[in-house]
């Protein structure tokens, strides 16, 4: 079976369902890749033949964004602190000490604006729903701030990895191997360098935290 074949054998009610069930997970808390199948489902939405509506592909992830950080929400607020200390040690290449103390940093001094711009985040995508709630965040406030913030993040990648793959299909015929492959890349290069920058964030908070302990007259954080 050929890669478009099989394309063609996808019904697009799994496709939506797929994505929303990926990104509800990752909202939990659990590091699925919500986001790649996001940009997936955005780029099959790209190809008429495939029946697969981005309008479809974009309130999939919307909803599983909005009800996996509502559970996550939940189980933080019930569980607090251990299920956090849960998480570090069922996924400890994700989760860490130092990780959520910087998370909870940023919860303190930005409130729910941690929770809009940590769903462009991927660490952030994974903490806001657990840690709002452990940090008794008000549900009302906090399902503004993921609502929209939900809403741009879905809306915004699918427009733009859909509207992508129609102009590259104009240029390059039966493309959609190439375009999964690039789409991957991409996704893995700057999720990559997102990365990179909040864990040197992570670690500058740590350091300045560690040395504070040291010296509690030292120079105040300015992260």
């Amino acid at each position: 079976m050929s890669f478009i074949t099989f394309l063609h054998s996808i019904p697009p009610v799994a496709v939506y369902a797929l994505i929303g069930l990926l990104v509800g997970i990752e909202s939990i808390g659990v590091p699925v890749p919500g986001e790649t199948a996001l940009i997936a489902g955005s780029l099959m939405s790209s190809r008429s033949e495939l029946h697969i509506s981005p309008i479809w592909v974009a309130l999939a992830a919307f909803a599983g964004a909005v009800i996996g950080d509502s559970i996550g929400y939940s189980v933080g607020r019930h569980f607090g602190p251990a299920l956090l200390d849960r998480l570090a040690v069922r996924f400890p290449r994700h989760v860490s000490a130092d990780r959520i103390l910087y998370a909870e940093h940023l919860f303190a001094r930005y409130g729910v604006g941690t929770v809009f711009l940590g769903r462009f985040i991927a660490l952030l995508r994974m903490f806001a729903g657990p840690l709002a709630g452990a940090l008794k965040l008000t549900y009302p406030r906090f399902l503004m701030a993921n609502a929209s913030g939900a809403a741009c993040w879905a809306g915004g990648i699918t427009l733009l990895v859909h509207f992508l793959g129609m102009a590259a299909e104009r240029y390059v015929k039966d493309a959609s191997w190439g375009l999964f492959g690039v789409a991957a890349i991409v996704s893995l290069v700057v999720g990559r360098l997102i990365g990179r920058t909040f864990e040197r964030r992570v670690e500058a908070y740590a350091a300045e935290r560690r040395a504070a302990e040291v010296d509690p007259e030292g120079p105040a954080e300015a992260l």
